[in-house]
Parts: structure tokens; C-alpha cells; sequence
């Protein structure tokens, strides 16, 4: 039996992942800080194995006979600082190379689509030849994945361990603690305005796609050295994404179609309303939203699918409603238990 280390098993990402490998019979550990609250994963007859990313000596002992190791892990955020990041993402990439190495585990390293930065806006197609640009200062996360990446790419051409790269944008799904919440604050007003009339294709998929992607890398000989973008499974629009979103809340969703230009008013006022509070760490963010909402999907997966025979199932009309009814579940239990200790 094959055996496998996943970090940020506890993760949107790292779940899907424990999943595959499990039903493809996996010995499956986790490597997690807090085992109590991953006790969920113990249940799946998960291995936990305390420990975190600042730790070496716990990476390495949790990958000790591994096959494989999957690094979802990482420090996210919308603040600027680069130190965080720098520590989170690069070092704690470092240690679990160092790990791969001692016990001979290959790495399947899960970086972003962040690492293109702004070249999304700038490309029609955006592939794994597309040249990684020099990111601003501000842009600490998507840095830390550029700099993790290249430890990753490094340490594969010296030989210091076998290391394949995904990257994939937007993800949704069960569990999910980013992109859904941040929907939902709009959502829960009953209304989402569509701007251009709600045809843009998103740069999103869902995470159950990139998990079989990576599983798909790990195995795959010809990865070793090699990146890869999960990053269009199928399409979903703006309007599709209201729409399937309403379903899973099941409530209804007003979506008022709006101009380009009021929509890019609309967010400068949110960008200089979250500056004027002091959170103008998430001034930026805002207007990512915007142009995310705004930009078709540049990213396409052509390597994966010819590579790693990547063939994605969950389509958006399942994917989506799931994603959000999971959160509404997860809502009413925390305020559920609330009452129970009141």
C-alpha cells in the first residue's frame, strides 16, 4: 500500500486530496498542529501526526516512509507584510523538501495562479510558457508563491528530491473559508449586481479538480521538473455563479445588471470605504474583485489534460450549490453550538 503525507489536509484543498487518495487506497497521514480539532479526519482513518510548518524535525517525521508528499499548506491573507509570507510559504516550503528528501517522497507542491500576477489582465491565454513577472512590493502572497516555486524547481534539478508544481486559481467546494464567505456578504443582501450583463467566464474550478490533478502528478512520471495549471474544469459565469449560488442558499438572489463603468464605481467606492476605516490592506482586494468579475478566465490546463490526462467531472450546477449549502450549514452549527453555551 502506497503511503501519503498531505499538509493542510484540514484545508478546502488538502480535504479533496485526503479524499482521492483514500478511495485510490492510499495509507493516508496529516499533518496537523491542532489534532482535536482534526479529530474529522481521524474518522476517515487519517494518520494525524502533530506539527507544523515551522517545525522540521514534525515534517520529517510525518513524511518518514511516505511515497509522496502534498504540500497544500500555506499562509494566506490580505495583509502586505512580506515576513509572514516569507516564513509561511517559502521556509515552510524549504522543510518540506528537506523532508521529501530524507525519506525519498516525491512533492507535489500546490502553488497559485497568483504567481502570474497581473499578467492575467494583460494576456488572452495565460500557459504554464507564459514568463512569471517581477510583482510588486504589496503583493507579498503571490511573491512567496513566485519564491516557493523556484526553492521547489531548484531542489528538483539539483536532484534533492522529485517535485512537480500545480496551479490553480479560485477554488470552491465543501469547506471552503475563502472565496464562498466573501461571496456570501453580498449575497445575503439578496442582491449581486452582473456587470456587462453577467457573461464573464471566471478564473475559478472547483477543488475537487485540482486534487485529482495533483494525485494525477504524483504518479505521473514525466511531472518530475514540471508545472502545471488546473485552472478551467468547466465554464462558469458571473451570472451562472449568482444563479447556482441561490440554489445552494436557497434563497432568492436579485441580479440587476449593471455597466462595466458603474461597477468599476461601485468597487472604488468599497476600495476607498475599507481605506477610510483602516483596512486599507483590503483596499487592493476589492478591486481585484472587480476585475476578477470583469476578465474572462485567461488560464487554460492544455499541459495537464495532454500530460496528466487530466479530466475534471464536478460541473458547476453540482460544484456550486454544494459549496454554498455546506457553508450554511457550517453557519447555523457555530450558531447552533453558540446557543447551547449561552
Amino acid at each position: 500500500m502506497k503511503r501519503a503525507l498531505v499538509t493542510g489536509a484540514t484545508g478546502m484543498l488538502g480535504s479533496y486530496i485526503v479524499r482521492g487518495l483514500l478511495a485510490e487506497g492510499y495509507e493516508v497521514r496529516a499533518l496537523v498542529r491542532h489534532p482535536d480539532a482534526a479529530a474529522w479526519l481521524g474518522r476517515m482513518n487519517v494518520r494525524l501526526m502533530r506539527g507544523d510548518l515551522a517545525d522540521g524535525a514534525s515534517i520529517r517525521r510525518a513524511a518518514s516512509g511516505c511515497d509522496v508528499v502534498f504540500h497544500a499548506a500555506a499562509f494566506i491573507g490580505p495583509q502586505s507584510e512580506w515576513e509572514p509570507f516569507r516564513a509561511g510559504n517559502v521556509e515552510g516550503t524549504r522543510r518540506v523538501l528537506d523532508a521529501c528528501a530524507a525519506s525519498g517522497a516525491r512533492l507535489v507542491h500546490v502553488s497559485s495562479t497568483a504567481v502570474y500576477g497581473d499578467t492575467r489582465l494583460m494576456h488572452p491565454t495565460v500557459d504554464e510558457e507564459t514568463p512569471l513577472p517581477a510583482l510588486p512590493e504589496r503583493d507579498a502572497y503571490g511573491r512567496s508563491k513566485q519564491e516557493a516555486e523556484r526553492v521547489v524547481m531548484d531542489a528538483h534539478a539539483r536532484g534533492h528530491a522529485w517535485c512537480t508544481i500545480v496551479r490553480p486559481p479560485t477554488m470552491y467546494g465543501e469547506r471552503d473559508r475563502q472565496f464562498v464567505p466573501r461571496v456570501v456578504v453580498m449575497l445575503r443582501r439578496g442582491l449581486f449586481p452582473l456587470m456587462g450583463g453577467g457573461r464573464t467566464t471566471l478564473s475559478a474550478v472547483h477543488a475537487s479538480a485540482v486534487a485529482s490533478g495533483a494525485i494525477l502528478a504524483a504518479r505521473t512520471d514525466a511531472a518530475g521538473g514540471r508545472a502545471y495549471n488546473l485552472t478551467d474544469d468547466f465554464p462558469l459565469t458571473s451570472a451562472d455563479l449568482v444563479h447556482f449560488a441561490s440554489v445552494g442558499l436557497d434563497r432568492r438572489i436579485m441580479a440587476p445588471r449593471i455597466s462595466m463603468t458603474v461597477g468599476r464605481a461601485f468597487f472604488g467606492a468599497i476600495s476607498i470605504g475599507v481605506r477610510v476605516i483602516g483596512r486599507g490592506e483590503l483596499a487592493a482586494h476589492a478591486m481585484g474583485s472587480y476585475e476578477w468579475l470583469t476578465h474572462d478566465n485567461p488560464y487554460v490546463a492544455h499541459r495537464a489534460r495532454r500530460e496528466l490526462r487530466w479530466n475534471p467531472t464536478v460541473m458547476p450546477d453540482v460544484g456550486v450549490p454544494e459549496a454554498f449549502r455546506w457553508w450554511k450549514r457550517a453557519r447555523q452549527a457555530v450558531a447552533e453550538r453558540g446557543v447551547g453555551h449561552a
